[in-house]
């Protein structure tokens, strides 16, 4: 689903939202319920990929868990209603990437030892599914942290590896990176809300936000 650079977003008057972030908000870019729909829809596209296979599942925190969470019940759902019944584990990587609202150059990527469990369970990693949230302009722009994320993944030697993002920032680099499966493909904007933060701030946000220069301004560190 593209949003167009041109999408003028819905007025917060519209939405119920926490009213601690009142004038911290331009618009309301995608509403919870059609983030919903579509998250369900990757997970009928998901299981259509995934065959007769096991799921481990590696969800990038922070901004990842909402995403994760209802990704995984929305499979899980699935396969108690169908004639399969799929295996899942979770396990958890985090990347920081933001200070402010600006990308750093370099991200630093936390927990990357934790993926040494993963060694030790390849008689069922079949199906590895890394979920981010929405990339960064380094991992859309060049591929590098998302190069380094794999290789470390990689050495487990997983029969398959797919990567599914809720968001993907539309940028001027046309060789970007691109998951396997992506929610929306937004303008390049900096939004907050369904666990996506700016400053830890916003979690707690059901709409896709874009956030305003006050917003910035009041919870910049």
């Amino acid at each position: 689903v593209q949003i167009s650079d041109n999408w003028p977003g819905y007025s917060l008057d519209l939405f119920t939202y926490p009213q601690h972030y009142y004038g911290d908000l331009e618009y309301v870019l995608i509403p919870h319920g059609i983030i919903v729909d579509r998250t369900e829809r990757l997970a009928k596209d998901i299981m259509q990929d995934i065959g007769d296979n096991d799921i481990v599942v590696l969800c990038v925190l922070k901004g990842g868990y909402k995403f994760c969470a209802d990704l995984v019940e929305h499979i899980k759902n699935l396969s108690r209603n169908s004639e399969r019944f799929i295996s899942m584990k979770v396990d958890f990587v985090r990347l920081k990437s933001y200070h402010n609202d600006q990308s750093m150059q370099d991200m630093q990527i936390m927990g990357g030892d934790d993926l040494s469990k993963l060694t030790g369970k390849v008689s069922f990693l079949c199906f590895l599914l890394i979920l981010f949230f929405m990339f960064c302009k380094d991992i859309v722009g060049t591929g590098r942290t998302m190069k380094v994320l794999l290789n470390n993944i990689e050495k487990c030697k997983p029969k398959m590896i797919k990567v599914a993002s809720l968001l993907v920032k539309r940028t001027s680099q046309p060789d970007g990176y691109r998951p396997d499966y992506y929610g929306f493909e937004i303008p390049d904007l900096f939004v907050v809300g369904y666990a996506l933060d700016y400053n830890e701030h916003f979690r707690d946000l059901n709409h896709i936000c874009v956030i305003n220069d006050h917003g910035k301004a009041k919870y910049r560190v």
